[in-house]
């Protein structure tokens, strides 16, 4: 299996990757980074990462103009692809908040070769975390068997294009940590190829375990109205995290009733209210230890608690350890 990709027009591949089609285990990993300059691109760096019937790909991309991207799969591949964008820096001094385009998205996919063109908007900056596998490599890491993607094998025995989700999913911060987990990982050798692939499963756990929820919500036919509602949600609480409203209020922010919110909520983004606004807080809190170093008393008031004792317990019921363990 090969797959391949670059700007449309220019000579020079993004990336270009011949992939096993067995899965071989104990393959050692073979890692590089690559800075392309190309004259509409103000940003364009990928992390490569490979392995026996692994591909993964980690890029930020940022263009001056209108550019489609030429993606190319020879063979049969199972992909799992995130995608963030939102404005850059230099673009949301001069956009007013609310007009600001930001979001994310993931899905499961079986490709039987294929070619396309993505374009890609001038203004936005885009990440991009790709995994490409062999089929015998996804089915290594999820038994061909197991109840949990019954019907995506279905369509991948029958050599049929499929998307394991009808939709692609809003990407959860569990799956953002994993993610991260992933491309900062500092062990090399044996350990690094363990972690990775231990890790990849992790992601692939959290999305069968979201697009399992959503299949539920889609039973219940839930209105494309309340989910917009409920997207508004997460929206309001990504902003307001430090002080968030109450489930009352948020209610009435977004005019939906408390039970469809808290419902829909969980189904959809596979955790309650409560727990996103943990996890923003953590997450956070974190990020200030690590790359800002500000002090547990900076931080506990960054990201709305009253006292430093309080952000101390939920950092330590999170993680598992006191924040003051986190610095290196």
């Amino acid at each position: 299996m090969k797959i391949k990709s670059k700007i449309e027009g220019s000579d020079e591949w993004l990336f270009i990757e011949e992939i096993p089609e067995l899965y071989i285990a104990h393959t050692p990993l073979s890692e590089k980074q690559v800075n392309i300059k190309s004259l509409p691109a103000e940003k364009l760096v990928n992390y490569q990462l490979s392995a026996g019937g692994l591909f993964l790909v980690h890029s930020t991309m940022q263009f001056n103009e209108h550019v489609k991207v030429i993606s190319e799969v020879e063979g049969e591949a199972i992909t799992s692809q995130f995608i963030f964008y939102g404005s850059s820096s230099s673009m949301e001094k001069n956009t007013p908040k609310n007009s600001r385009r930001t979001g994310s998205r993931h899905n499961i996919r079986y490709i039987p070769s294929l070619k396309g063109k993505y374009p890609m908007m001038p203004e936005l900056e885009y990440k991009y975390f790709l995994l490409v596998m062999s089929k015998q490599y996804y089915f290594h890491l999820i038994d061909q068997h197991s109840l949990l993607h019954s019907a995506f094998v279905k369509e991948i025995l029958k050599g049929k294009y499929s998307s394991f989700a009808a939709k692609d999913l809003s990407v959860t911060s569990e799956m953002k940590r994993v993610i991260n987990d992933i491309c900062e990982c500092k062990r090399t050798g044996e350990l690094k190829r363990l972690h990775t692939e231990a890790k990849i499963l992790e992601l692939l756990m959290l999305q069968l375990e979201q697009m399992q929820s959503w299949a539920e919500v889609d039973k219940y036919l839930i209105k494309q109205n309340d989910l917009k509602k409920i997207e508004h949600a997460r929206d309001v609480l990504d902003a307001t995290y430090q002080y968030p409203p109450t489930i009352i209020e948020l209610s009435k922010q977004v005019t939906l009733n408390e039970f469809k919110l808290k419902k829909g909520f969980k189904e959809y983004y596979g955790t309650t209210i409560y727990g996103y606004v943990t996890r923003l807080r953590m997450e956070e809190a974190r990020r200030l230890i690590l790359e800002e170093r500000k002090s547990i008393g900076q931080v506990a008031a960054a990201v709305g608690f009253n006292h430093q004792s309080h952000l101390t317990e939920a950092f330590k019921r999170y993680f598992g350890i006191l924040p003051s363990e986190v610095i290196v």
